[in-house]
């Protein structure tokens, strides 16, 4: 069984190698399991290098042989949105995106 990991260049690799001493980064695990096409966040784990975490992440993640592709990606790569900014975000000044907007005539049925 062989699994390539391709190298992480630039940027991402040394904010990824970021870190205390004796403490190795964070990465984000991706796992796409057999019956599916997407990538869903397994979890995360520490270590060194993207390939040490693709092949930790491997066995953490998929000892039933579940999946079929491994993402890692460093946590600080990652940009997320603030809760605190929910309404910002999330909240729509368009009432007809939602389905409540919309009556459904009798004949429809159940959708």
């Amino acid at each position: 069984m062989s699994y390539d990991v391709p190298p992480v260049e630039g940027e991402v690799e040394a904010e990824a190698n970021e870190g205390t001493a004796g403490e190795f980064p964070l990465w984000e695990v991706f796992v796409r399991a057999d019956r599916g096409l997407n990538h869903v966040h397994a979890g995360s784990l520490h270590a060194p290098d993207a390939e040490t975490a693709a092949r930790n992440a491997r066995d953490v993640y998929t000892r039933r042989q579940e999946g079929v592709s491994v993402w890692v990606v460093p946590s600080s790569a990652i940009y997320a949105s603030d809760p605190d900014d929910r309404e910002a975000w999330f909240d729509s000044e368009k009432p007809y995106r939602h389905p409540t907007f919309y009556e459904l005539p009798d004949e429809v049925g159940h959708m």
